[in-house]
């Protein structure tokens, strides 16, 4: 039976309930489908009230991390440490400042969006982006979208481009559209948490390829296409998630070149493409590539307009699956996406948020990016921090000094993938949040850079 030890976490002993329970979650203590105590039970296990048992229980299903049943109990939701890390995070929390979460800057002088809204409800169109999505809607997202991926570099026919959800929406679609359970997908050795979510969601078996400064490594993908006779490679060559690695154009030609002698389909996540001068990697196989994207890294998260664009068969097979896709866009979200994309907003927008990653990055390279190598690269919302030994203690050792950080095992495909931890310097919501976060490490640099001891001494002592 679960007793969460509630002991220096959140006076507010709910919350502490909750935090406790992300945590068992995310360290692989309490696994999927573990049936949690009752109200009563864990209320008499801890000395507190019912009332305050059932809040914590209503908060953790309201962060997906549980899910109740009347008359069965309450279970464990969340079946991994990636599902744990998409929680709702109490910012507040021991005061921990959190570069975990992979979202934009927010510029707080910023109102489009108010606008925008003022001026929907002025044409009287409020009312009608309440209903489902028009045909009309959906057909001016499609222009909207290629609007987009034009100014990415990408000329594609509004017929060539199916508008959704997201861009995780975006990737399940265009998987669901090529795959069958249990088939081998190449991608990067450390991929990001929702490529692994939806290879779990739908049975897919994911083989990591090396890496390098630039990503993926043609020779790499070459080898492995051959041994496991895969036919899909899932790819972010734009500011890779978790390094930040930007293919250079000799690096795109390479990869270009081996995926077309093994006769693979791409499919390119280009979500942070929008903070690069970069056009895809698409761009030179348009006869076997499918790109994901949305608006969600560059424009604003909330809009959630993602889009899954190509020549290939496939994409008109997902156009004809509008209740698949296309439906399942806000209507109200999609009207204001149409709204910025036609005219200059989301490009301002855009050209707001490079600036602001270029800023931050600056503040981070003294301490996070010491290496040459690294202080070369694209300025990147996230950073990527190489470290040798347990990626798992090293976050551990930065959390007790007061900063959230990403292992590398959250990513990583397979044993041998490299080592590090990950930091996104977009989530304080100020730079001087981030100007303390990067003060914490500092200070506690000793101890979450230092090797590891070795065996022997550690067994010894």
């Amino acid at each position: 039976m679960w007793t969460p030890d509630l002991s220096g976490r959140n006076p507010v002993k709910y919350l502490a309930i909750v935090e406790a329970l992300a945590d068992a979650v995310e360290q692989g203590r309490l696994q999927s489908g573990t049936r949690l105590p009752t109200h009563r039970e864990l209320a008499w296990q801890l000395g507190l009230n019912v009332s305050t048992i059932t809040q914590a229980y209503r908060e953790a299903a309201r962060r997906h991390l549980v899910t109740g049943e009347v008359g069965r109990g309450t279970y464990v939701l969340a079946d991994s440490r990636e599902a744990a890390l998409f929680g709702l995070k109490d910012s507040d929390r021991d005061k921990v400042i959190d570069l975990s979460t992979n979202v934009p800057a927010v510029d707080l002088q910023n109102h489009d969006l108010d606008e925008t809204l003022r001026e929907l409800s002025s044409l009287g169109l409020v009312a009608g982006a309440q209903a489902y999505s028009s045909a009309a809607l959906i057909r001016r997202s499609q222009i909207a979208a290629a609007s987009w991926l034009a100014w990415r570099g990408l000329p594609l026919r509004p017929r060539d481009i199916v508008t959704c959800a997201g861009a995780q929406q975006a990737l399940l679609t265009a998987l669901l559209a090529l795959c069958r359970p249990n088939d081998s997908i190449l991608v990067e050795e450390l991929t990001f948490p929702g490529m692994k979510a939806v290879a779990k969601q739908l049975g897919l078996r994911l083989q990591g390829i090396a890496m390098d400064d630039e990503g993926a490594v043609p020779a790499s993908i070459d080898k492995l296409a051959r041994a496991t006779g895969a036919r899909i490679a899932v790819l972010v060559p734009s500011l890779q998630n978790p390094t930040g690695a930007v293919m250079s154009p000799e690096r795109r030609d390479e990869v270009a070149a081996v995926l077309r002698k093994r006769d693979l389909i791409l499919i390119e996540d280009d979500v942070y493409g929008g903070l690069t001068d970069v056009p895809p990697l698409a761009r030179a196989l348009p006869e076997r590539s499918i790109v994901v994207t949305s608006l969600s890294k560059t424009v604003a998260p909330g809009l959630r307009f993602g889009m899954v664009a190509g020549t290939m068969p496939a994409i008109q097979i997902l156009a004809g699956e509008t209740h698949a896709t296309s439906w399942q866009l806000s209507p109200l979200m999609c009207e204001v996406a149409c709204r910025w994309l036609d005219s200059d907003t989301a490009q301002r927008r855009v050209a707001w948020q490079r600036a602001e990653i270029e800023r931050r990055y600056r503040m981070a390279e003294p301490l996070l990016l010491r290496r040459g190598r690294n202080a070369r690269r694209h300025p990147s919302p996230h950073v990527w921090i190489p470290l040798s030994g347990d990626s798992d203690s090293r976050a551990a050792a930065c959390r007790r000094h007061g900063v959230e950080l990403v292992a590398s095992s959250l990513f990583a495909i397979g044993r041998d993938a490299a080592t590090g931890l990950r930091a996104s310097i977009t989530a304080p919501s100020t730079r001087r949040e981030l100007s303390l976060a990067l003060s914490r490490l500092k200070a506690g640099e000793q101890e979450w850079r230092a090797e590891p001891l070795p065996r022997q001494r550690a067994v010894a002592s």
